[in-house]
């Protein structure tokens, strides 16, 4: 009988690195109220996508805990450009698992049963709209702070790969798109 062997850790952390940033743009760009007006097609969508954006977020918190940071600084980053990796890479990880909590104190305090994807209760509702209302401005401004931690992110291995001209970048890209570094 043939063994199945899983990918390696760094491969599956890419397929959810980049599977999580068209969600990210998504829910940038797609408010609620948004989909609302677009028809219960977009709401079932809008949905989904959050029922999967959760679940690369639990994921990926859940690998980090099991087994640390996957990254490491390298040996050309220096200075205050190597005291801020780790805490980039921790913010984004816990960044990610936050909004997902709040999303799920959202559905906690909501007045009716809220569903992910349509088909999972997020949580039993209390029924508390102050703490509801509270929540939500919370989940809003957790995910757009989250959302410029992403953009500096960004920006902060776009620098390395060209300043350092290290293999950051060049690591996290798939490899059918590393030729274009």
């Amino acid at each position: 009988m043939k063994r199945i062997s899983l990918p390696a850790r760094r491969t599956w952390l890419k397929v959810l690195h980049w599977s999580v940033l068209p969600f990210l743009i998504w829910f940038l760009l797609v408010q609620p109220r948004d989909v609302a007006r677009w028809g219960d097609w977009a709401v079932t969508l809008h949905s989904v996508f959050g029922l999967v954006f959760v679940t690369i977020c639990l994921i990926w918190t859940a690998s980090f805990l099991v087994q640390g940071l996957a990254s490491r600084p390298g040996p050309k980053l220096r200075g205050a450009a190597r005291r801020i990796h780790r805490p980039l890479h921790l913010t984004l990880i816990w960044g990610l698992f936050g909004v997902a909590f709040t999303g799920f104190l959202l559905g906690l305090t909501a007045s009716r049963v809220l569903f992910a994807g349509t088909i999972l209760p997020i949580a039993p509702p209390l029924g508390l709209p102050d703490a509801n209302a509270w929540v939500g401005t919370l989940h809003s401004l957790e995910f757009y702070a989250l959302a410029v931690v992403v953009g500096f992110h960004a920006l902060y291995h776009i620098w390395r790969h060209y300043a350092l001209h290290d293999n950051a970048l060049r690591i996290m890209v798939p490899k059918m798109m590393q030729r274009f570094l």
